[in-house]
């Protein structure tokens, strides 16, 4: 009999590219001409937040911008990204906080899974463990299959496949 094939599918966040985005974004804010004398900074706030602080509101979404293009080129999908709609003012200054999204929610687990048994091929299974899927069948095809499924509907997640077998 032939043993089961399976992969994981989860949302994890590279931190150290995350952060590397981050102090290419403070360090081109702290030298870009438009950003002089705006006091516009980029930092970490706590375990899985960033905030952006400047004197003005636009100055503050495009350092939001800059931010974005940063995660770009590290290949950091942008729908780890939850930012607030507009800058919130607190004194003098603007504030926008950014919190970064890990793990697949129970409801969004719930939604990966019943894709994959409406439309996926028969004989594959979806376990929902914890922050991840597991997905097995015999057939290592129609894992390869499932995975195209999954990439071409657009969930509100950066999805990764681990852990192949």
């Amino acid at each position: 009999m032939a043993a089961e094939s399976s992969f994981d599918v989860v949302s994890k966040l590279d931190r150290q590219e995350v952060d590397n985005a981050l102090n290419q974004a403070g360090k081109e804010l702290s030298q870009r001409f438009d950003f002089k004398g705006t006091g516009t900074t980029i930092a970490w706030q706590g375990e899985n937040g960033v905030e952006i602080k400047s004197g003005s509101e636009e100055r503050a979404t495009a350092a939001l911008e800059v931010f974005k293009e940063k995660l770009i080129k590290r290949k950091i999908s942008l729908k780890v990204l939850d930012a607030a709609e507009e800058p919130k003012p607190s004194g003098k200054e603007y504030r926008l906080p950014i919190s970064l999204k890990e793990g697949i929610s129970t409801e969004d687990a719930k939604k990966i899974s019943k894709l994959i048994r409406d439309e996926g091929p028969k004989g594959v299974k979806a376990q929902i463990q914890g922050e991840e899927l597991r997905v097995s069948s015999k057939k290592k095809d129609d894992l390869q299959s499932v995975m195209t499924l999954i990439k071409e509907k657009d969930f509100d997640l950066a999805l990764q496949f681990v852990n192949y077998r």
